[in-house]
């Protein structure tokens, strides 16, 4: 209860303070990447369920001659990969803070097709909200292999506090001042997870 009337407030006050910055990087997208201005795609939050995750487009909607979307490292522009090493495309995920879908620390939501790969442990990072960053974020972030991410969130759902959370919320302003973990080696974007047989 405490931490979710924490989420509440930190995200209300966050989405107040910097609603004139929201509206600029909202204007840039459009003028830079094309519409809509807010991407939102389904995840996995807490006990599972499905909710529409909201972040600001990071990436244009380029096709090729059979109307399928180009690879992300052509439609990932230079503007995108600065919304994402600031996190400020993270920004409207606030919205999905206030209306109760994830938390200010928790796992990461992943792609719902990841659902059916977890083995019964890594299923547990469902057992909490998911948040906008969290304990495999502060120690890695996508620059680490899956089983390290999954080993670090099942971490934070067994010893979850106020103080770690502060904690992480700390370290994350550190880390995207450094811009560290943005992406895996050799990816664009983060790398797909295809099941425990065969990921690192």
């Amino acid at each position: 209860m405490i931490k979710r009337l924490m989420d509440f407030t930190v995200a209300l006050i966050l989405l107040v303070s910097l609603f004139p910055i929201l509206i600029l990087v909202a204007v840039l997208v459009r003028v830079k990447l094309g519409g809509p201005v807010i991407f939102s795609q389904q995840r996995p939050g807490l006990n599972g369920k499905i909710f529409k995750m909201y972040k600001f487009r990071s990436m244009t909607n380029e096709t090729d001659n059979q109307g399928q979307l180009l690879p992300d490292e052509i439609r990932l522009t230079k503007f995108g990969r600065m919304l994402r090493a600031t996190s400020l495309d993270e920004l409207p995920e606030l919205i999905n803070i206030l209306k109760g879908d994830m938390s200010l620390v928790g796992p990461r939501p992943l792609l719902i097709e990841y659902l059916p790969l977890y083995n019964e442990e890594q299923a547990k990072r469902h057992n909490v909200r998911p948040g906008i960053t969290g304990w495999a974020q502060v120690n890695g972030r996508n620059a680490i292999s899956w089983p390290e991410k999954f080993e670090l969130d099942l971490w934070y759902v067994e010893n979850q506090s106020l103080i770690l959370d502060f904690k992480i919320l700390f370290m994350t302003f550190h880390k995207v001042i450094k811009k560290e973990g943005i992406t895996a080696d050799g990816e664009a974007t983060t790398s797909f997870f295809k099941g425990n047989n065969l990921d690192d």
